[in-house]
């Protein structure tokens, strides 16, 4: 586990969000991270169709993001 420094404004927008999605602050950013790497490898496919892919495997590694 590691420690990921974030300005105080998207560590607002974090909060935020973690509150309507009923997620923790850190779950609210390791998702919103998850889905950016998805979505920079996978640049055609729709949020849903994101969606989908974690909820194959809800916790991919990079490499398994990769092969698909």
């Amino acid at each position: 586990m590691g420690i990921v420094k974030v300005s105080d404004a998207l560590h607002d927008e974090i909060r935020q969000a973690s509150a309507v999605m009923s997620r923790s602050i850190n779950a609210q950013a390791e998702f919103w991270i998850r889905m950016g790497m998805l979505a920079e490898l996978n640049p055609d496919l729709s949020y849903n169709q994101l969606c989908k892919k974690l909820l194959r495997e809800p916790a991919p590694t990079l490499e398994a993001l990769i092969r698909e």
